[in-house]
C-alpha cells in the first residue's frame, strides 16, 4: 500500500505543481473578474459529473468488483466486466453530453442562478460550458481505465494522466488566446482537448499491461455488471458527497458579488494540493488492497491496512492544515498576486483558504474511511450519511454566508466534512470494521503536538519576514516552507509521532 501511495502521491504532486503554474497564469490573465467566474463555472460543471459518475460512484462500485474478479476469477473475466461497463458508459454519457449542450442555459439557471440576467457572465458561462462539457465523456472513460490499472496494481499511468490536463490548459491559454474571443475560450478548448489526450494515453497504458479496453464494446448485462450498477446508484451520493457540497457552494457563491466564485476557486486549488497528494493517493491505493484482502479471507490484514492508512493520512494532513491556516496570506500572495490579481483579491482568497484549512484533515480522512465501506460492497451506508451532510452543508451555508460572505461557504464545507468523518468513523467502529489500534492512538496526539510546534515557529517567522514586497516574497515563503518541514518532522521524531528511520528503511527496501 505504501509503495502505491508513494507512486500516486508523487505523480499527483507533479500534477498539482503544474496546476499551480496553470492557476498562476489564469490569475495573471483573467484575475477574479466576470470572465474568470464564467470559466470556473464552466470547469466545475463537467468536473462535478466526472467526480460523481467517473471517480466517485463508479470507482466505488467498479474497483472492488474488478480487483476481486481479477484476483479470484482471472484476467479474462475481469476484462469482460470492464469492457461491458465501458460500452455502457459510452452510450449513456454521450446522451448526457448531448442533452447538457442543448439545455445548458437551463442547467446554469439552476447551478449559477446569480449569473442569470447579467449581460456578461451568464451568456459567457453558457458558451464556455458548452465547449468544456464533452470533457465529461472522455474523462469518465479515462476514470474507468484508471480503475482497471489500479485494480491490477499499476498506479503510475493513471496518476500521471492529469499532468496532460495542466500542460494542455497552459498551452491553450498562451497559444489560442490571440485567436479566440477571450482567454476563457482558449482555456475551455484546452480542457476539452485534454480529455481526449488523457483517455488515449490510458488506453495505450492498459493495452501494454495486457488488458485491452474498448469503449465501443457491445455491453452485456451479466450478473457482475448488474451488481456494479446496483452498487453504483447509491454511491452517487455516498462517494460524491464532497462534490455535491461543492455544487451547493457554486450556487450560493454565484449569488454573492462578482469575484466570490474566483476567490473560492483559488483557495480550493491550494487546499487541493495536500488533499490530492495525501487523500487521493491513500484512498486510491487502499480501496483495491482492502477489496483483495477481504475477498481472499485476510480480515486482520485489512484491519492493519485501514489503521496504517489513517495514520499516514494524518501524519501529512495535520501539518498541511496547520501551515495553510497560519501562512495563508503569504501563500496566496506569492502564488497569485500579480497582473489582474491584486491585494484585495489576495485578502479575500486568504480568508477562504483559512476556512478550508480547518477542514483539510477531515477531507483527507473521508478519502481514507470510505474504502472501508466500498471494499465490502456497502455503498448504501455512505448514501445515508451523505444525504445528511449535504443538508447540513446547505443549512450552514445559509447561516454563515450573510455574516462571513464567501468565507462562510468555505467554513460550512469544512464543518460538514468533519461531521461526515465522525459519522462514518462511528459506524465503522460500531460494526467492528474499524478498531483503532494502539499504534494509531499513540501517534495522533504526538503528531498534533508536532504540528503545534511547527505552527508556533511559522507564526514567529511570518511576523519577521512579512509583509515583504517584490521578489523577496518568494524567498520569504521558501524559508517558511523549509523551516516548517524541519520543525514538524524534527518534533514528530522527538515526540515519537513517527519514526523517520523506519520510513528510510522502507524507501531503501523499495529501491532494492
Amino acid at each position: 500500500m505504501l509503495r502505491s501511495v508513494f507512486t500516486v502521491g508523487g505523480w499527483t504532486m507533479a500534477s498539482r505543481v503544474l496546476g499551480f503554474a496553470r492557476d498562476m497564469l489564469i490569475a495573471a490573465w483573467l484575475g477574479a473578474g466576470p470572465v474568470a467566474d464564467a470559466f470556473f463555472v464552466a470547469l466545475k460543471l463537467p468536473n462535478l459529473f466526472r467526480r460523481l459518475f467517473g471517480e466517485g460512484a463508479f470507482n466505488a462500485a467498479f474497483v472492488p468488483a474488478f480487483a476481486g474478479s481479477y484476483a479470484v476469477d482471472g484476467a479474462r473475466k475481469a476484462q469482460a466486466l470492464a469492457n461491458s461497463l465501458a460500452g455502457l458508459m459510452t452510450i449513456w454519457l454521450s446522451a448526457l453530453v448531448i442533452l447538457g449542450i442543448v439545455f445548458m442555459p437551463q442547467v446554469l439557471f439552476v447551478l449559477a442562478p446569480g449569473f442569470v440576467g447579467e449581460a456578461v457572465r451568464f451568456p459567457l458561462a453558457v458558451e464556455l460550458t458548452r465547449i468544456t462539457f464533452p470533457y465529461l465523456l472522455f474523462i469518465c472513460l479515462a476514470a474507468l481505465v484508471s480503475g482497471v490499472l489500479n485494480g491490477m496494481d499499476r498506479f503510475g499511468a493513471a496518476a500521471a494522466a492529469p499532468v496532460l490536463f495542466n500542460l494542455m490548459a497552459m498551452g491553450a491559454l498562451v497559444g489560442l488566446t490571440p485567436y479566440v474571443a477571450t482567454p476563457g475560450h482558449a482555456l475551455a478548448w484546452g480542457v476539452a482537448a485534454s480529455g481526449v489526450a488523457q483517455l488515449a494515453m490510458l488506453l495505450i497504458a492498459v493495452r501494454q499491461a495486457g488488458m485491452a479496453i474498448n469503449p465501443l464494446s457491445r455491453p452485456r448485462l451479466t450478473p457482475d455488471v448488474l451488481g456494479v450498477l446496483r452498487r453504483m446508484v447509491p454511491g452517487l451520493v455516498g462517494a460524491g458527497v464532497t462534490q455535491l457540497n461543492l455544487a451547493i457552494d457554486i450556487v450560493i457563491a454565484s449569488l454573492l458579488p462578482a469575484g466570490a466564485v474566483s476567490y473560492l476557486y483559488y483557495a480550493d486549488r491550494v487546499a487541493q494540493l495536500p488533499l490530492g497528494v495525501i487523500g487521493a493517493a491513500v484512498g486510491t491505493a487502499l480501496l483495491p488492497l482492502l477489496a483483495r484482502q477481504l475477498r481472499t479471507g485476510l480480515p486482520l490484514s485489512a484491519h492493519r491496512s485501514q489503521n496504517r492508512a489513517i495514520e499516514l493520512s494524518l501524519a501529512f494532513a495535520l501539518p498541511a492544515a496547520f501551515a495553510m491556516a497560519v501562512a495563508a496570506q503569504p501563500i496566496i500572495s506569492v502564488l497569485f498576486e500579480r497582473g489582474a490579481f491584486g491585494a484585495a483579491a489576495t485578502a479575500a482568497t486568504t480568508a477562504a483558504l483559512v476556512a478550508y484549512a480547518l477542514g483539510l484533515p477531515a477531507f483527507v480522512l473521508v478519502k481514507t474511511l470510505t474504502p472501508g465501506f466500498f471494499a465490502r460492497g456497502d455503498t448504501a451506508t455512505p448514501v445515508k450519511v451523505g444525504l445528511f451532510v449535504v443538508a447540513l452543508n446547505l443549512a450552514l451555508n445559509l447561516a454563515l454566508t450573510p455574516f462571513l460572505g464567501h468565507a462562510g461557504i468555505a467554513l460550512a464545507t469544512a464543518v460538514a466534512a468533519w461531521v461526515n468523518v465522525l459519522v462514518l468513523g462511528r459506524l465503522l467502529m460500531r460494526r467492528r470494521r474499524l478498531v483503532l489500534d494502539r499504534r494509531l492512538l499513540r501517534a495522533v496526539p504526538r503528531l498534533l503536538g508536532a504540528a503545534a510546534v511547527m505552527s508556533a515557529l511559522l507564526l514567529a517567522l511570518e511576523a519577521a519576514l512579512f509583509p515583504t514586497v517584490g521578489a523577496w516574497r518568494y524567498s520569504g515563503l521558501a524559508l517558511l516552507v523549509a523551516a516548517g518541514l524541519v520543525a514538524y518532522f524534527g518534533a514528530a521524531q522527538l515526540l515519537g509521532g513517527m519514526d523517520l528511520r523506519e520510513a528510510l528503511r522502507m524507501l531503501r527496501r523499495r529501491r532494492a
